[in-house]
């Protein structure tokens, strides 16, 4: 028997993988910090130490998200076209740490100019990870996918090592710090990318067949699109009711450009597969309308409404979002395996079903929640239990809906259509951010009152958008005949074709 070191086995695995990938893994956790940090600290920092109501600040959390997700669109059009992926990611995440950087200072000026920055540069830069990854693989690698695992995994270690640091300042509020440990993540981002930097090169861009001139031209208006975009950010944080009222409007012409395109279609069965596809994007609305509250809504209810010591140590607010990072890291691959082994088994598991199952769990994460308030204690604080046991069912909601999403678009896309209807879905998130700060906005002001005092108010609350999710999620139900007979791919719409032509030609017969 030959003997392998474990040295050598490993090294001839690190061999195997295309050079970057492990990298971007280590990017991946960096760069993720400094939006965890934010992400699950906004609301608190702005009421806690800005002052803001709690309407204002859930207002702010809407934008925020629409901004984030927006934005990420925008990002995949410059990288490649404008400026490399590299170059833009560097660019982004620069921009992040100076937002960082100035929301540290403390002051309400510095906020707004901090935050224009981390959202131009967060807003840009996610799509360019994605884009440097996928080009390390030949498209029929099948390596591909499980690079793409490591980097989520990559991207959730990022985001608990944040939940946890965030939680661990929000015991002092010592915002200050906190904002300055998301400066230096991100930073250490940027000093891998650049210890990388050949090796990060884009491979297979439009930008790499420009002219030099044509090159030189881009990389200045793609700086000057980076730079210009802090401004406009600015302005409209400024007034996060209007620019709400604004990017809604947007995305209803979206929706009614699609419908158009939906009706007017000539293809029989892409058209049936697009109806099935507006139809999912309704449910996907309803959903992360509902989920996005974590770090708004839901964190105002835990941090004044929920008894949070345990063993004698007080749980922060930001160490709960844990709770859903935790299930998605070790309940992915479980699920996955269940799917397989029940699908084995002749179980029917498809996308209207999962959609199905993902709104009636999140129903349910929301309708739990006026339960544990009406066995409040004395004090009036709801037992932790109520509020793990919600965010453990919003998160294997989760788990159901998210990874199929963008699998969906690629079979049920036409393709000429198939980057309108990505960016639609993108879209949605953004739009479903707006709509959960909607919603957080209609929970009462915590300042001055106890829970005993507010606990009506969040039960009502809660107890509406429970239902109206196990609602949407029972039409969904009731539509799953109708969505597996709209969305069919090219295999199985010839053969009924090939059916319904033997029918037609029996009867015409007389058989």
């Amino acid at each position: 028997m030959c003997y392998r070191s474990p040295v050598s086995y490993l090294q001839k695995k690190l061999a195997a993988i295309p050079s970057g990938s492990g990298a971007l893994f280590f990017i991946q956790i960096f760069a993720t910090l400094g939006f965890a940090v934010l992400y699950s600290t906004l609301v608190l920092y702005s009421t806690k130490h800005l002052g803001m109501t709690a309407k204002q600040a859930t207002a702010l959390m809407g934008v925020f998200g629409a901004f984030n997700y927006g934005l990420h669109l925008f990002g995949g059009y410059l990288g490649g076209r404008f400026l490399s992926n590299r170059n833009l990611f560097v660019g982004g995440m620069v921009a992040q740490v100076f937002g960082c950087g100035a929301i540290a200072l403390g002051t309400s000026s510095a906020f707004y100019w901090g935050l224009a920055l981390f959202l131009t540069g967060s807003g840009l830069n996610v799509t360019c990870i994605n884009m440097m990854l996928t080009q390390r693989f030949a498209p029929e690698d099948p390596r591909r996918e499980g690079a793409f695992l490591w980097n989520y995994a990559g991207m959730n270690i990022g985001f608990f090592v944040g939940f946890t640091a965030a939680g661990y300042y929000q015991a002092t509020e010592d915002y200050s710090s906190l904002f300055i440990f998301a400066t230096i993540g991100n930073f250490a981002a940027i000093v891998l990318a650049a210890l990388t930097w050949r090796t990060l090169r884009d491979l297979n861009t439009p930008l790499l067949e420009a002219a030099p001139k044509a090159f030189r031209l881009r990389l200045l208006a793609g700086l000057g699109i980076l730079v210009g975009l802090v401004p406009v950010v600015w302005y409209l944080l400024q007034e996060p009711g209007s620019t709400s009222t604004l990017v809604k409007g947007v995305c209803a012409a979206v929706a009614l450009a699609l419908v158009y395109l939906t009706v007017r279609h000539d293809d029989r069965r892409e058209q049936r597969n697009m109806w099935a596809y507006l139809v999912l994007t309704l449910g996907s609305l309803a959903f992360w309308s509902l989920y996005q509250m974590a770090p708004s809504g839901l964190q105002l209810f835990a941090d004044h409404n929920v008894d949070l010591m345990m063993l004698g140590i007080r749980i922060q607010p930001q160490w709960i979002q844990n709770i859903n990072t935790v299930v998605i890291v070790v309940g992915g691959p479980l699920l996955s395996a269940y799917f397989v082994r029940m699908r084995a088994r002749g179980w029917k598991i498809d996308v209207p079903q999962q959609f199905s199952v993902s709104l009636l769990l999140m129903g349910l994460g929301f309708v739990v929640l006026p339960l544990g308030i009406s066995l409040a204690g004395a004090d009036g604080k709801t037992a932790f239990v109520w509020l793990f046991a919600s965010y453990v069912l919003q998160s294997v909601g989760e788990l159901l809906i998210s990874p199929v999403g963008y699998a969906m678009i690629g079979k049920l896309a036409p393709q000429k259509y198939q980057g309108i209807m990505m960016g639609s879905w993108m879209l949605v998130t953004g739009l479903a951010s707006l709509f959960a700060g909607d919603f957080s906005g209609m929970i009462p002001e915590p300042a001055g009152n106890t829970a005993l005092e507010t606990n009506a108010a969040y039960q009502d609350l809660f107890f509406r958008l429970g239902v109206g999710s196990l609602v949407v999620g029972a039409v969904l139900v009731a539509l799953i005949p109708t969505l597996r007979k709209l969305i069919t791919d090219k295999a199985e719409d010839a053969a009924t074709e090939v059916v319904a032509d033997a029918a037609v030609e029996g009867a015409a017969s007389g058989k």
